[in-house]
């Protein structure tokens, strides 16, 4: 079956709104080795002293909007912008610092072994 969308189609503009909302996670692809996921981010960020730790790689890319994501070691976060990306390996320590307030933040996250 073919499958056809848009990244950018659905999404809440209405940003105070969305400030108090969990972010929005939607599956693109679901394989048991391959998962690929939208994320849109309205101002958030992992919660205080949270850091992520998996099994699995990480590549994630910045599609529109703005974050800060610090890897556990560096001495700051990384400012990600419209069309950045990173590839995380397994059980690198990271989390999201910030997200941009002014308008959602859009991730294109691919998870896989």
């Amino acid at each position: 079956m073919i499958a056809a969308g848009n990244l950018t189609a659905d999404i809440a503009r209405d940003v105070q709104a969305q400030h108090t909302k969990a972010e929005q996670i939607t599956p693109l692809v679901t394989t048991p080795q391959l998962r690929i996921e939208r994320i849109v981010s309205h101002a958030h960020a992992s919660p205080a002293d949270f850091w992520y730790d998996q099994d699995w790689a990480e590549w994630v890319l910045v599609v529109s909007g703005e974050a800060g994501l610090r890897i556990d070691g560096e001495p700051a976060p990384r400012r990600l912008r419209s069309g950045d990306h990173v590839l995380i390996p397994p059980h690198v320590r990271h989390r999201v610092e910030w997200t941009a307030a002014g308008e959602p933040t859009i991730w294109l996250a691919v998870h896989y072994p």
